[in-house]
Parts: C-alpha cells; structure tokens; sequence
C-alpha cells in the first residue's frame, strides 16, 4: 500500500481543481517521506466557515470558525469520545485502520488568510493541509519550542513543492 489522499467538497465558495489536489498530494507525499510514513490514507474535507465552526465549538469547546482541524485516528486521550464504525456489508474493519486521520480546512478562511499574508490561495491551502497533517502526526505548537519545530518541518515540506512566500 502506498500514502493516499481522499478528499471531499463541501462548500461552494470556490471550485476544487485537479490541479489542486495534486499538488496537496505532492505535499502529502513529501511530509510523509520526511516523517517516514510509508502508508495509509488521509482523508480531506473543505468546508466553509459555518461548518467549520459547528466542528470547532463541538469537538473544541472554541464557539469561532478557524482555518484547519485535524482529527487523528490514531490519537488516545482520555477525553475524546469514542468512534462506532458501522461497517457495509462485506467490509471489514480492517480496511478502516490504515486511516490517518481527517484534516478539514475552510476555504473562506484560508481565502482571507492568503490575501492578509500576501501570498496565493494555492500557498495558504498548502500550509493548512501541511499542518493539519502533522498534527494527524502529533506534533503541536503549544510552546514556542514545539512551534519553531513544527514551522519548521511545514516550511521545508513547502519549499520542496516551490510553495513559498
């Protein structure tokens, strides 16, 4: 099995190109190469600025739309809930765990992020999946050396796809 990106749209504040989505792939593939992971899936949502706001005040207790959220599959904190599977008929759990995670990005946020930064709509999106990636990986930024290591790790994923500022 190889590293492989789903992704789905759900807002229709701007149009998903292919081009797009092969180059969140590209990215997908360099941050994996840098951390090691070899396989799996990341499963990708856009989704507008009402919706991302209902997932962060639900599952974050944050009543404010933000840019990017990522759920890990492999995270086991005391306070998250459990997931129920319901699996079709024929389809077995197994196919379930190679999932990394979900990362869900506001393309309205992110839209107004790359003007505010002075950089492309494509830039910013490609930061966001970047950095919802390695939190699926467990890195944070809840102290300035976390911060600078996970900065980091997202600008030379950036740079090696020619993302830069």
């Amino acid at each position: 099995m190889s590293l492989t990106l789903a992704w789905n749209n759900d807002q229709d504040k701007m149009a998903v190109e292919d081009s797009l989505i092969e180059l969140l792939d590209k990215l997908l593939q360099a941050a994996a190469e840098m951390e090691g992971i070899v396989e799996g899936e990341v499963d990708l949502t856009f989704v507008d600025d009402v919706a991302i706001h209902e997932l962060n005040k639900e599952y974050r207790g944050i009543d404010r739309p933000t840019d990017v959220l990522s759920f890990a599959m492999n995270e086991s904190l005391d306070e998250e809930m459990d997931i129920v599977y319901e699996l079709e008929e024929g389809e077995e759990l197994d196919e379930l765990t190679d999932v990394l995670g979900d990362i869900i990005i506001s393309v309205e946020r992110a839209k107004a992020q790359s003007e505010d930064y002075g950089h492309s709509l494509e830039r910013e999106l490609g930061f966001l999946f970047v950095h919802g990636f390695l939190h699926l990986l467990g890195y944070d930024h809840q102290d300035t050396a976390s911060e600078q290591v996970m900065m980091g790790k997202q600008e030379t994923v950036l740079a090696q796809v020619g993302l830069v500022r």
